[in-house]
């Protein structure tokens, strides 16, 4: 059975090109790219040449590119680094539907005694930028905001926050790991002094990632370490991963317009397709500031993850909306700040599409899911009740 893979958000496929990039590293040109002798050397050009390939995706330079190993440590370097540099003021702001990576991270800092201000969102995923105005402090630290809302694909206006931020004179982070390679975006014009990204959300193998650090602006190191990424992350590389990073954010910067045409025009016929096929379907996130490959439906009176069995039959890989774990039943954080109701929450689907799906996987996926809802409905102890009658479920 074929696979139909439409979790693109989770991670992707390493892109053939980026493969066949990254393999001569793994064995011929095994070298340390920190060493003085020719056969490391080697190395240490392509890892340049990696690192001007993201910069050049960013609209950055270089030396402003730091190698990490994922998304999370670019997220928590980012924080750590603006705290631990400004010891003197102990608020942080950021949303309540953040990736774990920030949101558990600010949670962890609200223990060790620092402020910590979560900014809500309206029913669209939407900030008000209002409140975001009137959280800032002297003591303000550090802004961290994502750019694109992991689970329903929701799109904030990091431009206009960032110049809301730097007008006070307080650094800004966003975690960029769901836009990077989907939409435009170009730090020449972005005022952000920090943002993360993740190889294996752009078909660059999982273990990678970079965080960009505009320069001057004010670091400390998070792994601490030798002399490598000029002693902001110490440690060897892991140089097949970096230039498998380098070559996917050559390739996204080639596909970011068939991101925006073919992908999306994918994902509009599959959400039109099912909105139009099944009855209390619900969208959730924003109808037109969103990612174009994300579509987050919540289907009234199931489960997630009884969709997902089905679905998973069929050989179609998807994510539950309510981003429920083994032993909590709890719907998501986000789609609680965004006020869904109960009965829609735990019926959520996640589709995030990529460069290599087709329009017979969308096709296939519209004619058997009503299908699987109906079936599902009829069994639902859910289906005769509403939203004020049914009562919340203990969370493991």
């Amino acid at each position: 059975m074929a696979v139909i893979y439409f979790d693109n958000n989770a991670t992707t496929r390493v892109d053939p090109a980026v493969f066949e990039e990254m393999a001569p590293y793994f064995s011929d040109l095994y070298g340390n790219p920190s060493s003085m002798h020719t056969f490391g050397g080697q190395v240490g050009k392509k890892l340049r040449e990696a690192r001007e390939r993201v910069a050049d995706l960013l609209g950055c330079e270089p030396d402003e590119i730091v190698f990490t190993s994922c998304g999370t440590e670019g997220d928590n370097t980012a924080i750590w680094s603006a705290l631990n540099a400004q010891p003197d003021k102990r608020h942080l702001v950021t949303t309540k539907v953040e990736h774990p990576a920030v949101r558990n991270l600010a949670k962890h800092l609200a223990k060790k005694g620092y402020q910590v201000t979560f900014l809500g969102v309206d029913a669209q995923g939407m900030l008000d930028l209002d409140e975001l105005r009137a959280s800032l402090r002297d003591d303000t630290a550090l802004v961290s905001i994502m750019y694109a809302n992991n689970e329903t694909g929701t799109v904030f206006p990091i431009p206009e926050i960032a110049e809301i931020v730097k007008a006070r004179g307080i650094l800004f982070h966003t975690d960029a790991v769901q836009a990077v390679g989907k939409i435009p975006l170009d730090l020449r014009r972005l005022p952000a002094d920090l943002l993360a990204l993740s190889g294996h959300k752009i078909h660059a193998p999982k273990g990678v990632g970079a965080l960009f650090v505009r320069k001057r602006t004010p670091f400390r190191p998070f792994v601490i370490g030798g002399h490598q990424e000029r002693g902001r992350r110490g440690g060897t590389e892991n140089v097949p991963g970096i230039i498998g990073l380098g070559k996917a954010c050559e390739l996204a910067k080639a596909h970011l317009e068939a991101e925006n045409t073919t992908v999306r025009a994918l994902r509009d016929r599959l959400e039109q397709g099912l909105v139009a096929a099944i009855p209390d379907t619900r969208l959730n996130g924003h109808p037109t500031e969103r990612l174009p490959n994300t579509v987050n439906l919540s289907f009234k009176y199931v489960e997630g993850e009884a969709i997902l069995l089905h679905l998973d039959r069929l050989g179609v890989c998807a994510s539950s909306g309510s981003a429920c774990t083994s032993g909590s039943l709890e719907p998501s954080h986000v789609l609680r700040a965004m006020g869904v109701p109960f009965t829609y929450a735990h019926g959520s689907i996640r589709f995030s599409l990529g460069r290599f799906n087709t329009r017979e996987e969308v096709d296939l996926v519209v004619r058997e899911l009503p299908g699987i809802i109906a079936g599902l409905r009829a069994i639902s102890p859910y289906r005769d009740g509403d939203e004020a009658a049914v009562p919340p479920r203990a969370c493991g």
